[in-house]
């Protein structure tokens, strides 16, 4: 998140003026799953990569909080375990990124007491230095109906993170980004939670929706591509694609994506609801 706000608006802009008026991304009302809550704008759901983070720590309650005030869809929570088998949510697996006076250490190592005591958002502004490692509980208690969550599942029990979705009654409100191998223990689990696997490049496409049927799949802006969305809507299945940055915008949607993960949310969805949006 280093680019400057002029830099930003500039390349927004380039993304605006690479979709012509007259195109047509809109999703269609019927292709969304039945019970999986609809996009708030233009048909199109805005993910938040790690929350809203372009002046706050990432995957904080203060960046969740955020996510929710600007009324994106879903916010990505990065899933892991510590030691003393406490579900939280970081990227990295260790916290030797996110600090500034130099605590070094592995996740899976460290208890949540001990992961909790290290400040992680001063790195970014002094006014942050109360942020800590949150736990998924108090994420979903957090967003629960009030945004949509969707899980990567960087390392971490299924059901024990089911455990926690179903204590406050969010599995039709959550996505799970998990490998297509896991896609069938998910199932096994809930028959209302959204496996949302990523088949890589579209090469493997065919397999993954011929076996496991997802109804949701993810996708990178570097194998997303028109075929790529025609075959999933014709499974009856969704997209999901992670953006480059903003210029990528125009073109995943006339490709045909259904929604966007970006860290950019705020300008997405300005993007989406403007007046040069189809």
């Amino acid at each position: 998140m280093f680019t400057s706000l002029i830099e930003l608006n500039l390349i927004i802009a380039l993304a605006i003026s690479s979709v012509c008026a007259s195109s047509s991304y809109a999703q269609e009302k019927d292709r969304i799953p039945a019970g999986l809550r609809p996009p708030r704008h233009a048909g199109i759901y805005v993910v938040a990569h790690r929350g809203v983070h372009d002046t706050i720590p990432e995957n904080t309650l203060a960046a969740y909080r955020r996510a929710i005030e600007l009324e994106c869809d879903f916010v990505e929570i990065d899933v892991r375990t510590t030691k003393d088998g406490q579900l939280v949510s970081i990227h990295d697996s260790t916290i030797d990124r996110y600090t500034i006076r130099g605590e070094k250490g592995k996740v899976s190592e460290m208890t949540l007491a001990e992961l909790q005591a290290v400040d992680i958002g001063s790195r970014v502004d002094p006014k942050w230095a109360q942020e800590r490692v949150p736990t998924v509980k108090e994420i979903v208690q957090l967003c629960r109906g009030r945004i949509g969550i969707y899980l990567d599942v960087k390392s971490a029990s299924i059901e024990q993170l089911l455990g926690v979705v179903r204590e406050f009654e969010i599995e039709q409100d959550t996505l799970w980004y998990i490998p297509s191998g896991k896609v069938e223990e998910l199932r096994r689990l809930s028959h209302l939670a959204w496996p949302m696997p990523d088949p890589g490049p579209e090469k493997f496409l065919s397999d993954l929706l011929t076996i496991h049927q997802p109804p949701i799949v993810a996708s990178t802006a570097k194998y997303f591509s028109e075929s790529f969305a025609t075959h999933c809507h014709q499974k009856n299945a969704i997209v999901i694609v992670d953006d480059k940055d903003p210029t990528s915008w125009g073109p995943l949607l006339e490709a045909g994506a259904d929604g966007i993960q970006t860290d950019h949310p705020k300008e997405l969805i300005e993007f989406l609801e403007s007046d040069r949006a189809p």
